[in-house]
């Protein structure tokens, strides 16, 4: 890169850390705790309810040996 295109990148760079770095006056109303708790609650709840409900396939996943208890050896094959 020419030595112009570098210290326009670099002048871009410190200017947009600058502006982000100052402060803010930035307005959060009493409501917007209570609806990120809301948010969260509901997202914990939901993971929840989605790893009982497909529970049965993530223990699969994971055991070792036969999946089904079709594919277990009878009596006869063992001896």
């Amino acid at each position: 890169m020419n030595a112009l295109h570098t210290d326009s990148l670099a002048a871009l760079i410190a200017g947009t850390l600058f502006d982000l770095l100052r402060t803010k006056q930035a307005y959060l109303d009493p409501g917007s705790g209570s609806y990120l708790l809301q948010l969260l609650i509901a997202g914990l709840l939901g993971g929840m309810f989605a790893i009982r409900a497909s529970w049965g396939k993530i223990k699969n996943f994971f055991r070792r040996g036969p999946k089904n208890e079709e594919e277990l050896p009878s009596d006869d094959e063992q001896s």
